[in-house]
């Protein structure tokens, strides 16, 4: 009488969360640009891509690092300070491409996204 093995592993393989963390990261740059140009009293352009495309406003590399802890939920790890260009970004644009590909380099390696 020949035995069948069944194999009961259940494999999900999670996509990294792209969309997500690209907006909530672009909207916690552009009220960390908001603030800072109201408090600086630079004028922004009227509507949300141009002041995310503005110059007008630096970003330090700090409060970037600081904005990092804001997508930890949604990654489910820690993000690491170094992930943040030393001096900042000169747009909050500039910012979320230099950062979106390493966030999910660091999610790859961290084995968020592996098979669970």
């Amino acid at each position: 009488m020949a035995v069948e093995t069944i194999d009961h592993t259940i494999t999900t393989t999670k996509t990294f969360p792209k969309s997500e963390v690209e907006a909530k990261l672009g909207e916690m740059l552009l009220d960390a640009v908001t603030s800072d140009a109201g408090l600086k009293g630079i004028m922004l352009p009227a509507d949300v891509p141009s002041i995310l495309a503005s110059p007008a406003v630096h970003l330090d590399s700090l409060v970037v690092v600081d904005l990092l802890c804001g997508l930890d939920a949604i990654v489910g790890m820690e993000l690491k300070d170094s992930l943040v260009k030393a001096g900042g970004y000169r747009t909050a644009n500039e910012a979320i491409e230099h950062l979106l590909p390493r966030i999910e380099k660091a999610w790859l390696k961290n084995g968020s996204g592996g098979k669970k």
